[in-house]
């Protein structure tokens, strides 16, 4: 009767397992856990963590387990801004800019915003993160939109976002025989025409707004490669 020979664990599975660990063993060396093994590097600041060292508060966790290793991965979004009921932008919107505070994983030691080095545990602020809002002066998407369909043909919509020539020349053409008012509806609907002193809409902010992107000088440009 013929011995069986041992069964071997497949190549691709031992190649993955062994990769994986390695992929592990860099990033625990390289990262701020490592940094505060070894002692001979610079506390880095908060604000300079990397994808996955803060945390979204009350977000989802994931755990994988690779190599008999928990390592425990957070996504890469900071607190939701405060949202003033009147303006629907941040409460500290100045400049166009507002700060969110976020929140460093457990166990990252880096020096918070007051350049303090402090070992965090998931509940402390660490830095506030910088987003883009906008400047509104009182203006309503929605208003401007019910004028621009029901009131159109009398200018109501250029008088209400401060156009009161174009009111006025489409008050006395009834909206340009129409055509005009149909116009600036598609126009004010699709934002492309806002008030005149270039203040933004009022627009719920998780509602439908519209981003208009350009090219300017500063844009990075690809290479393009052809075969």
């Amino acid at each position: 009767m013929a011995a069986a020979w041992p069964t071997r664990p497949a190549v691709p599975e031992v190649v993955a397992a062994q990769l994986l660990g390695v992929l592990w063993f860099v990033s625990v060396t390289t990262g701020p856990w490592g940094a505060a093994a070894s002692g001979g590097e610079e506390t880095l600041k908060c604000e300079d963590l990397k994808v996955g060292q803060y945390p979204l508060q009350d977000s989802n966790v994931l755990c994988w387990d690779i190599v008999h290793i928990s390592l425990t991965l957070f996504t890469y979004i900071c607190k939701d801004p405060k949202i003033n009921d009147a303006t629907q932008e941040p409460v500290n919107c100045t400049n166009y800019t507002a700060h969110v505070p976020c929140f460093p994983a457990p166990n990252i030691t880096c020096k918070d915003f007051n350049g303090n080095e402090t070992h965090f545990t998931g509940n402390e602020v660490g830095f506030l993160k910088s987003i883009s809002c906008r400047n509104v002066n009182g203006y309503s998407y929605k208003v401007a939109v019910a004028l621009s369909l029901f009131l159109g043909w009398l200018g109501a919509d250029r008088f209400y976002l401060g156009y009161p020539a174009l009111g006025l020349l489409k008050f006395c053409t009834v909206g340009f025989c129409g055509i005009g008012s149909l116009i600036d509806f598609i126009l004010i609907s699709m934002q492309i025409v806002g008030p005149s002193d270039g203040s933004s809409y009022i627009i719920d902010y998780y509602g439908t707004r519209l981003t208009r992107l350009s090219i300017t000088n500063e844009t990075f440009r690809k290479t393009q490669l052809y075969p």
